[in-house]
């Protein structure tokens, strides 16, 4: 470990901060750019599903390479760069097609930047140079000023000023990719048949179940509560507050949350975020009155943060390190990639034929997440393990 690499939390938070700036601007506020590029919402749950489905192959095999490596800084930094390079593109081509393709490689290297950035986070956590929950409150934080900054500079702009921003944010990511510590860790000496024989138990099914109907419930939410409630007379000021005001919500659970994981355990949380989520996206199906929604937004706190929490804490006690990076990707990919990217293409129908009743399919998918992390629970308990 070379440089006592564990440590270093102002360069983790760095890091943090530059990939959920970006994503601050680019979640909530890419869908209207792709609007404003004459998408229809069939095309727009399109793009996205297809770009989150190539997470499912592309996430594994680039961990798969750092675990190899026995190190991701390198691959962080080639990401960050592929994804610049990708994201300018978009300045080049106008129609569904071109943007569909860009954005397979575009997207694909921003949100494989997440699991590996996780993997090397909890790593250096294990060893004792870093608390996971407050180094990753930073990037919620960057998150939101990326989402209120954003929504102020859009506020009766053209949506095209949305690339421009994104690209500044990516530019951002490269510098923080390039100063990140070289945590080294120990390589599995048959890493294929290691990770296999670990995805095969059923504690792992159980949890990779749960984890991704609780993570995917935020497809709607993710692609079209900008277009929703910008539809029903909100502002993108508005719009970019609700967003803000979950994610502080997020930030507290992050740096409040560690005495809660100890009293309930990782998948106390999970269960914790499918009987929010039964909730918020009821609330959010059922009315767009402003009152309403930022209550609802509250419960960000329980849908996402207590839910990835759990996740990742779950993967570090029950995954060895040789192959954590690969653990963490096949979580982001079917989490991030396969399920949401399904409920993306979906959701563009669902979105055009219910509005916001498609919020009610979120909500039974929390429940089935609810019903796994339930199950999960007792398998653990039988094992008498947590």
């Amino acid at each position: 470990m070379p440089g006592g690499a564990a440590g270093h939390p102002a360069r983790y938070a760095l890091f943090y901060g530059a990939l959920f700036l970006t994503l601050g601007i680019y979640v909530p506020f890419w869908p209207l750019w792709l609007t404003g590029r004459e998408l229809s919402p069939e095309q727009i749950g399109l793009v996205l599903a297809l770009t989150a489905w190539l997470r499912v192959p592309g996430n594994p095999l680039l961990a798969l390479i750092a675990d190899r490596r026995g190190s991701t800084r390198g691959v962080l930094l080639v990401l960050a760069v592929a994804g610049f390079t990708g994201f300018f593109a978009f300045t080049l081509v106008r129609g569904v097609w071109p943007i569909l393709t860009i954005s397979l490689i575009a997207a694909t290297a921003l949100h494989a930047l997440v699991p590996l950035a996780e993997s090397q986070t909890m790593v250096a956590a294990r060893r004792g140079g870093l608390d996971y929950g407050r180094v990753r409150l930073w990037g919620s934080l960057a998150f939101i000023a990326g989402t209120v900054g954003a929504g102020r500079l859009l506020s009766g702009r053209d949506p095209e000023l949305v690339l421009i921003l994104v690209l500044g944010a990516l530019a951002t990511i490269v510098i923080a990719a390039a100063v990140l510590p070289d945590v080294r860790r120990p390589t599995h000496p048959h890493l294929f048949r290691g990770l296999g024989m670990l995805l095969s138990q059923r504690r792992f099914v159980l949890f990779f179940g749960a984890a991704t109907l609780l993570q995917s419930s935020h497809a709607v939410y993710y692609a079209f509560s900008a277009v929703y409630w910008s539809a029903a007379g909100h502002s993108e000021v508005v719009i970019g507050g609700l967003w803000a005001e979950g994610v502080v919500a997020e930030i507290a659970l992050f740096a409040f949350g560690t005495p809660l994981l100890a009293r309930t355990g990782p998948v106390g949380l999970m269960i914790l975020a499918g009987a929010a989520g039964l909730v918020r996206w009821s609330v959010l199906g059922t009315t767009t009155w402003l009152p309403a929604l930022a209550l609802a937004q509250i419960l960000h706190a329980a849908t996402f943060a207590a839910a990835h929490l759990g996740a990742m804490h779950f993967i570090a006690r029950h995954a060895p390190p040789g192959v954590s990076a690969t653990v963490q990707a096949v979580y982001a990919a079917l989490a991030g990639g396969l399920a949401t990217g399904f409920f993306f293409l979906v959701g563009g129908s669902l979105y055009q034929a219910l509005a916001g009743g498609a919020f009610y399919v979120m909500s039974a998918t929390s429940a089935a997440g609810l019903i796994l992390a339930l199950a999960l629970l007792a398998h653990l308990r039988r094992l008498d393990v947590r």
